[in-house]
């Protein structure tokens, strides 16, 4: 296996395009920059119609009398099965189909599923739509991965993947903040309208503005097809990658976390806080749901941000000194917003809760950038769409699918049969689930000690 595996590393570097050169060598700046653009930007309401459904879990769960294991399942497995396995398949189109035109059609599907949310009568309804909301952004990030790939230079490539990552916080941002303010004036229903509605817009201009390098290299790209390895190759590819998997699994773990966390961030606050929140949101004009959401949305939705840009220009710097800090930060910021995410849920104040869950997330989204770069220098160039689905389909099915269930399990058990009630079972919950992350900071140090020797493109 180890023989395979240099033969394959030898036979990328004799056949890889220099840094500079590639398909989106073609594109002009201009037009490079829109793409990127458009991309945050359908990125960003991937995750706004991924995560509003966080905020609006208290009167959802009220309306349709769901218990805390429920909204588990359909804020984060209900999504994330279909989310998780499609995407494979779809990457597989990706590896020599329009990419532009792929991320058109799952934003239009998403989007779609997300306005059907507002209908729903019970929970099984509900979570059929989620269904549908996975399907169509299981065909979003890894081909926008395999496009900014081709977009950026290799020595870029950790912050050009940091920029389109943006769109997490920026989702989270908007959808906290707006799913908040909605809910309190409309309703939930009204909420899941307003999320779902843009991205029809989002679709026609992926369609027709969005740029696919290889609509100018079609001679090329017929050549390369015979080159293309069939899925099975790609997966012995990956097979013999122990630091793909060892970065899988970690990251996998930290979204785990991190997914248990947010699922249940407002649902704490309006149980344990529900008294200060109330006053907080009457000096404003506001109810409690329309200023946490704000409060949470420009906070931890900034800090995010920041962390993302910080943490891509950072890798970028380390990284050509040392490819081991595509592990080494992420491991470092994990350990660094476990104290953050535990004091927010011991501080008595409300308002000091809300800040230290924001350094938390400047720390959860800072190994965006380096994560995913790890994973595209790790395959040859035809491989790294499909590498990208397999990193997203363990790190969502096992982080989104598994831990809000798991947080909302745990806080059911805690309120019931440990007698704590639902506002301190919650909150138990939440820093039990935190504790996880030790996993995630071992096995990044593990792929240190194979990555420089795996690196191949």
């Amino acid at each position: 296996m180890a023989d395979h595996a240099a033969r394959l590393g030898d036979d990328a570097r004799r056949t890889a395009p220099p840094p500079h050169v590639g398909e989106g060598a073609l594109m002009s700046a201009r037009d490079r920059r829109h793409a990127m653009l458009l991309l945050l930007l359908i990125y960003t309401f991937n995750f706004l119609d991924r995560q509003v459904i966080n905020i609006l879990a208290e009167p959802i769960k009220m309306e349709l009398g769901l218990a805390d294991w429920q909204i588990g399942v359909m804020t984060g497995l209900a999504f994330a099965l279909l989310y998780s396995v499609l995407g494979i398949p779809i990457a597989r189109v990706a590896e020599h189909g329009d990419r532009p035109r792929i991320i058109a059609l799952s934003v239009l599907v998403w989007s779609s599923f997300t306005v059907a949310c507002s209908f729903v009568t019970n929970f099984w309804q509900l979570v059929l739509a989620r269904f549908g909301v996975g399907v169509g952004e299981a065909g979003c990030t890894p081909p926008a991965h395999s496009l900014i790939s081709d977009y950026m230079p290799r020595e870029k490539r950790a912050s050009g993947l940091a920029f389109y990552a943006m769109g997490t916080p920026l989702g989270s941002l908007l959808g906290m903040a707006l799913g908040g303010v909605i809910a309190d004036a409309y309703g939930w229903r009204a909420a899941f309208l307003a999320a779902g509605a843009p991205g029809l817009v989002l679709a026609i201009l992926a369609a027709t503005t969005l740029h696919e390098p290889r609509r100018k290299l079609r001679a090329a790209l017929a050549a390369k097809a015979a080159q293309r390895p069939k899925f099975a190759d790609a997966c012995r590819e990956l097979a013999t990658k122990r630091t793909f998997w060892l970065i899988a699994f970690a990251a996998a773990v930290q979204a785990f976390v991190t997914y248990g966390q947010t699922a249940f961030t407002a649902s704490f606050f309006l149980r344990s806080h529900a008294a200060e929140l109330a006053s907080l949101g009457a000096a404003f004009g506001l109810k409690s749901a329309g200023f946490l959401g704000i409060a949470l949305g420009l906070t931890s939705g900034l800090a995010g941000i920041l962390g993302a840009v910080l943490g891509g220009r950072l890798s970028d710097r380390l990284i050509a000194k040392d490819l081991r800090a595509h592990v080494y930060l992420p491991a470092v910021f994990a350990g660094l917003a476990l104290p953050f995410v535990v004091s927010a849920m011991l501080v008595p104040s409300a308002v000091l809760a809300i800040f230290l869950l924001a350094g938390a997330a400047f720390l959860n989204t800072a190994w965006f950038g380096p994560v995913y770069a790890s994973i595209q220098g790790l395959v040859r160039p035809q491989t790294r769409a499909t590498a990208a689905a397999v990193l997203l389909f363990i790190l969502n099915l096992i982080g989104l699918g598994f831990g809000p269930l798991a947080v909302g399990a745990i806080s059911d058990l805690l309120a019931t049969s440990g007698g704590m009630g639902a506002a301190e079972g919650l909150r138990w919950a939440k820093i039990i689930g935190e504790l996880v992350i030790v996993v995630s900071i071992v096995l990044f140090g593990l792929a240190a000690r194979t990555i420089r020797d795996e690196t191949v493109s």
